[in-house]
């Protein structure tokens, strides 16, 4: 999988007018496909099937007729986004999942927000660290749009984050707890924590409240600089209520698998980056650990035979699920991107090509639209966990994270400079 022409030879891809106008027309079909047909009369966003049709109640199987609180949220940011670029009817969209948000999944008793919430009742009443990250994510995306009702939601999460979840001692959040705030066990994330950076530099960037900074910076230095560094820049991803690693827990496999996930290697990669840039690159061991974290994940997670990132290794770095998830590949495209302005070197040039060649011949679905979520050994899509075009969030910023300044999120760049061809 690497570039018939070495990259040093010609221009960088995103310098192309060609290549950018490319980038920009992805972004647009997605939210053609979203837009269509996501909306859901009764609130939030229904699911959708291989053919971007929105999936029966049911489906896929062993499912609940609910809505999850990281696909509403995301919706939400996402058409933020859009309606920062200047795309019209995506204030629908914003309106419609705001409301969602604040009226199916919050808790109006006990506060917080409802993981899943059904047409009666909710499917998962559970208050998670990664769904509250999202609320972050969305209200601050939200405000940046200028939504009316953003300050309201920034203003519960951020309290309901600071008071539920945050734990000053190790400088990270707490991972879940009941409806009514009991917590679940001992379990910490490195996920959630990771969401949660994210949602806080947004935050941070609608407010300039430099405790969201704080906050960021401090799960980075707990994750990567102490846990991540000591791994071989591997991302531990398991841990105890003391922040001990935990190398033989096994959980969802979608969210807490066995082992380590390169993709939030490369996830880590770019928050790094734009961590580095928002603390005005004070700290410098972040830019470093980027650059650590995202050779590591294309030398031990990418199938250097057939292409794709595995989705998990096992601790000794072998592959342990080798299906590919289209995710991993976004995470390494904005990180390739971020790295390759940053740092110069066309290392990052050429695997930025690789990635995107990959994606573009193997999870793009031309024929329905959107990505096929995941492949088996054979490259042919495949089911389990994973059912249907999911949600829009990583594949959008894909596309646009190349197409902007790496001084910050995608919708900070679309304030200050808008995407140019």
């Amino acid at each position: 999988m690497k570039s018939a022409v070495p990259a040093v030879a010609t221009p960088k891809w995103v310098t192309l007018t060609s290549h950018r106008t490319w980038l920009l027309g992805q972004a647009e079909t997605l939210f053609d496909v979203f837009e269509r047909n996501s909306l859901n009369p009764a609130g939030g966003f229904y699911d959708l099937d291989m053919q971007c049709k929105p999936f029966a109640p049911g489906k896929p199987p062993g499912s609940k007729p609910g809505r999850q609180i990281h696909v509403t949220t995301r919706m939400v940011h996402c058409f933020a986004i859009a309606h920062l670029m200047g795309r019209p009817g995506a204030d629908v969209m914003i309106d419609h999942g705001m409301d969602f948000i604040w009226n199916g999944h919050r808790d109006t008793r006990n506060g917080g927000y409802f993981w899943g919430v059904g047409y009666q009742e909710p499917t998962d009443d559970t208050k998670q660290a990664y769904g509250h990250a999202f609320v972050l994510l969305a209200a601050s995306s939200a405000k940046v749009a200028g939504h009316p009702d953003a300050d309201r939601l920034l203003a519960d999460i951020s309290t309901v984050l600071a008071e539920r979840f945050w734990e000053e001692g190790p400088g990270a959040t707490a991972e879940e707890f009941t409806r009514d705030w009991q917590p679940f066990d001992k379990y910490r994330g490195q996920n959630s924590n990771m969401h949660l950076t994210e949602a806080l530099m947004a935050a941070f960037e609608a407010t300039g409240d430099n405790d969201y900074l704080r906050k960021a910076e401090r799960i980075a230095d707990l994750i990567i600089r102490r846990h991540a560094a000591e791994n071989n820049w591997h991302v531990a991803e398991h841990f105890g209520e003391d922040w001990k690693l935990d190398r033989e827990y096994s959980g969802s496999p979608v969210f807490r698998p066995y082992g380590t996930t390169p993709g939030h290697w490369l996830e880590w990669a770019r928050l790094l980056l734009q961590l580095w840039e928002l603390g005005g690159r004070k700290l410098s061991w972040l830019p470093d650990a980027s650059k650590n974290l995202f050779r590591q994940a294309v030398k031990d997670g990418w199938d250097h035979e057939k292409g794709g990132f595995y989705y998990t290794l096992d601790w000794s770095g072998k592959a342990r699920i080798r299906d590919r998830y289209w995710w991993p590949c976004c995470e390494g495209i904005g990180a390739a991107a971020f790295l390759n302005a940053v740092d110069g070197d066309a290392f990052f040039e050429e695997w930025y090509r690789n990635i995107w060649n990959f994606s573009a011949a193997r999870f793009i679905d031309k024929e329905h639209g959107g990505w096929f979520p995941q492949l088996g050994d054979d490259l042919q899509p495949n089911t389990g966990p994973f059912y249907g075009k999911v949600d829009i969030y990583h594949a959008l910023q894909a596309c646009l994270i190349p197409l902007l300044p790496t001084t910050g999120s995608i919708t900070r760049g679309l304030i200050e400079t808008g995407v140019k061809l």
